[in-house]
């Protein structure tokens, strides 16, 4: 496979999704789209391994094979489309090989870790599947500052907490519990309780809790984000526009009060495109206010 019908497959890959993140790739220039696609393709097709590995494969292998090819895309010749077009993307972006190692082992702790004990347990889970990504993502926009590096690790923090509230019953039927154990324990909601989707005053005040953790990381990211440049803020336009979205996705959480067991809540497609043109003009208009100055 040549490495523009490789890019190809990891766009289609992208559309078919439906991924919250998909709206915002539209608003990049081509060479960063193109490897937002190649990205968003590894990280799906490494997680596929692990939530939705072909019948009679070994995850663990799978994984194995998946570190074989992103060592090819630096170093050899890769053979599954995604890596080929990964190599196209990585000596140019020059993304660190190390990162999508430590992607794939945060993948890797779905087979052999189903419960934490303290949040402080859960963060290198959600640093390695969220953050890494946010990190990644910094090499494609071209953004090196300091606090940059904490605007990405904070947001993706925030984004992966976002997912695990809205599927928790999910979650919890694939024998995952991701809410740590203390807290769990501290509001008197027990592993049967989420198992059975028990909707109680005691899983409403654990969701509040675990929402108002998430929000802290969004706030945590707003002040990363602040501190930047103007000139990296609007490179940034993409991440804001993946936050706007998270953002709703939170809100609607709390909005339905916390009724996560029912049918899987989303932002509409509509209104995540309302919400990307949104944060896309306004960072213009900024950028705009900004030069004539």
């Amino acid at each position: 496979m040549t490495p523009s019908e490789a890019q190809l497959y990891c766009k289609k890959t992208a559309q078919q999704s439906g991924s919250n993140f998909f709206y915002s790739f539209l608003f990049l220039p081509r060479p960063c789209r193109e490897a937002m696609y190649t990205i968003y393709a590894f990280c799906r097709e490494v997680d596929s391994a692990v939530d939705n590995p072909p019948p009679g494969s070994d995850p663990h292998a799978l994984l194995q094979q998946w570190r074989e090819e992103v060592h090819a895309a630096y170093h050899g010749t890769p053979t599954h489309p995604i890596a080929i077009s990964l190599a196209s993307h990585v000596h140019t972006l020059e993304i660190p090989e190390p990162l999508l190692y430590e992607l794939i082992a945060g993948v890797e702790m779905d087979l052999h870790i189903k419960r934490y004990a303290t949040f402080q347990d859960l963060y290198p889970y959600c640093y390695r599947v969220a953050s890494v990504v946010g990190l990644i993502c910094l090499r494609i926009f071209g953004v090196h500052a300091a606090q940059a590096i904490d605007y990405a690790i904070n947001l993706g923090l925030a984004f992966q907490l976002t997912n695990i509230l809205r599927d928790v019953g999910r979650d919890a039927e694939r024998d995952r519990i991701y809410l740590p154990q203390e807290d769990l324990h501290r509001f008197g909601y027990s592993e049967h309780d989420l198992v059975a989707h028990t909707y109680s005053p005691a899983f409403v005040q654990l969701m509040e809790f675990e929402c108002a953790r998430a929000r802290q990381f969004y706030r945590q990211a707003q002040q990363a984000l602040a501190a930047l440049s103007s000139t990296d803020r609007q490179a940034l336009v993409v991440a804001e526009i993946m936050r706007g979205v998270y953002t709703r996705l939170l809100d609607q959480i709390q909005a339905n009060r916390y009724h996560v067991f029912g049918p899987r809540i989303r932002v509409p497609p509509l209104h995540r495109l309302i919400i990307a043109a949104s944060v896309w003009f306004q960072a213009a208009f900024h950028n705009r206010i900004a030069s004539v100055r």
